[in-house]
């Protein structure tokens, strides 16, 4: 016979496990003290509710169903979402970027002006200020047709890229890049402005090229910048065609009548290879619509692993000079092995056909050999330490005041770049 509190706990526990027996037959409606689910949330299991008082055994025979959430309506925004559960297209934010370059340079032929064959490192043993540059861009989407592109810069390298500008020096010299763009449809983009040219290897941010020093085909076998329209349309995934007429090499202000040309196909049948071909025709000579010149740019960058990237640059160009042809013609073929994430070194050689004089001012072919070493640190500061050596079949530089075939110098570059979206 069971004692007399044993007996008394069963007469209060028994009529319970009954009421929960009963109540177990029917659906329970839990009330959750944390705050109700979001409308894309998935219901939250049986297991992760608020725990009620735990059964007796006769009631987890029949256990409870997993609690259902009150209904929430949905957001306005989601209700208009389009059925098949694609995100809206939204504008572009607006990209703003910005670097700040600057350079020591020593060689050896110790030159008392500008150094020969280069057109922005210029300077003889001294700390110079490169280009400090601030851009904006916009870029064209389908619920924002509308772009814009607006680079600002200022510097030596400004007032180099300028200087046959013939509108002179001071004429938009602090404006390297200022065009409004247009998306018709869904592909097809239209610049109009002055815009950088999409001839060569290499630009004008020395940031964005592998070595310091600018190439002799950068330096002296294509322009620099365009002003006029341009029209860029993706076939697809692999080929992008672009076209433009523009006034010419170098010149917001045109120089003549004419109108020059261009075409531009960039093709990349894998992820490794890329082809870039850009010709360009028109007239460029001051009052003189008549005679024309011709550019042809190949480029092709092949980057057969992760580490090691090649790439080659073909220019040859043509123009009349009071009735005579004169021509140039080079190559470029440069190799960048990625050693860490953080430190590269990439190699150079040029072989650039002054035939005529027209580049250089004097009928010779000369080569140059660049090795770059560039480092980055704390993801923002790029360093660069360059050897290179520059050399003529004539004597086309100088040392002490006599004549010399060859000069070499050491450059230190440093450049300090951020960017931010908006």
């Amino acid at each position: 016979m069971p004692s007399p509190r044993r007996s008394d706990r069963a007469s209060r526990v028994l009529p319970l496990l009954a009421a929960l027996a009963v109540l177990g037959a029917g659906p329970v409606r839990v009330v959750h003290a944390h705050p109700a689910p979001r409308p894309d949330a998935t219901p939250t299991p049986a297991a992760e509710a608020t725990p009620a008082p735990a059964p007796a055994p006769a009631a987890a025979a029949n256990p409870a169903p997993a609690p259902t959430a009150d209904p929430t309506p949905a957001p306005a925004a989601a209700a208009a979402a389009p059925e098949s559960g694609a995100a809206p297209v939204t504008p572009a934010p607006v990209e703003v970027s910005s670097f700040v370059d600057t350079y020591y340079g020593y060689h050896f032929n110790k030159p008392t002006g500008n150094v020969p064959l280069r057109n922005f490192d210029t300077k003889h043993n001294t700390f110079s200020l490169g280009l400090v540059e601030v851009a904006a861009e916009q870029k064209v989407t389908t619920a924002n047709r509308l772009g814009f592109r607006l680079d600002l810069q200022a510097g030596p390298t400004a007032e180099l890229v300028n200087a046959a500008e013939p509108g002179g020096l001071d004429f938009l010299k602090n404006v390297e890049q200022a065009y409004g763009s247009y998306l018709f449809g869904r592909k097809l983009q239209v610049d109009v402005g002055k815009f950088v040219t999409a001839a060569g290897a290499e630009v004008i941010e020395t940031k964005d090229n592998w070595n310091y020093s600018r190439s002799l085909l950068f330096a002296l076998a294509i322009p620099y910048y365009h002003a006029g329209i341009r029209a860029t349309v993706p076939v697809n995934d692999k080929v992008t065609l672009a076209g433009m007429v523009v006034n010419g090499w170098n010149d917001v202000v045109d120089n003549n009548g004419g109108k020059t040309w261009g075409l531009s196909a960039t093709v990349k049948p894998t992820a490794k290879l890329t082809l870039v071909q850009n010709l360009i025709g028109g007239p460029e000579q001051k009052d003189n619509a008549h005679d024309k010149r011709f550019l042809t740019d190949s480029v092709v960058t092949v980057t057969p692993t992760d580490k090691l990237s090649l790439m080659a640059n073909y220019d040859y160009g043509k123009d009349s000079l009071g009735g005579l042809d004169v021509k140039w013609q080079g190559i470029a073929l440069y190799t960048r092995v990625q050693a860490t994430a953080f430190w590269a070194i990439t190699p150079r050689f040029e072989w650039f056909d002054d035939a005529d004089g027209f580049a250089t001012g004097l009928a010779q072919k000369v080569k140059e050999i660049t090795l770059t070493s560039e480092q980055k640190l704390g993801g923002k500061l790029l360093t660069r330490i360059e050897y290179r050596r520059d050399f003529s079949d004539q004597p086309f530089f100088s040392k002490d005041g006599q004549p010399k075939k060859s000069q070499d110098n050491i450059t230190i570059g440093l450049v300090y770049a951020f960017s931010r979206t908006f």
